[in-house]
């Protein structure tokens, strides 16, 4: 069970890393682009909207790519001092903690696409759930990392404490 929730992850994981790469260079593509129109030509508007939408999906999808390789700041201090066994309860506890909150943001970001459905944004007319689904989208994978974290300490396996190396 354990080798297919490294391997999910893993997949995850490789999904993830192309498309934040690809993310960011449409990003510099966006800002060279709103510059460059600005110093020479005439604005455009485009652009802004573009890269402000950009900047929303990279936040959360790195957010969940940064869970998956354990790269989140922690301080490990207080849990590194404790006993092993009690370290371990510690960490089972935050899992769940984490499993919680990201489900109700998976909640809260699902209620809140509905009431963006209608509404547009100002250039491109896009529906902005469609930019608002990155919330619930990147709340569920954090959740089930932490849950395949979860999974591998109660089978008795460490897991990288956040601020690790990472895979």
């Amino acid at each position: 069970m354990l080798r297919a929730l490294d391997l999910i992850d893993r997949g995850i994981g490789a999904v993830l890393r192309p498309v934040l790469f690809l993310a960011m260079a449409a990003l510099i593509v966006a800002i060279s682009l709103q510059v460059g129109s600005r110093l020479f030509f005439r604005a455009l508007g485009w652009t802004e909207e573009v890269s402000r939408f950009l900047v929303i999906w990279i936040t959360f999808l790195g957010a969940a790519l940064a869970w998956q390789q354990h790269r989140h700041i922690a301080v490990g201090v207080l849990v590194d001092a404790l006993p092993a066994a009690f370290g371990r309860l510690v960490r089972i506890a935050a899992c769940i903690v984490v499993i919680a909150f990201m489900a109700a943001l998976v909640k809260v970001g699902l209620d809140y696409l509905d009431t963006q459905w209608r509404q547009r944004s100002a250039s491109l007319r896009l529906s902005m759930a469609r930019i608002y689904v990155v919330i619930p989208l990147s709340a569920g994978l954090m959740a089930w990392f932490a849950f395949s974290d979860l999974l591998r300490l109660l089978a008795g396996k460490e897991v990288a404490a956040q601020g690790g190396t990472g895979q």
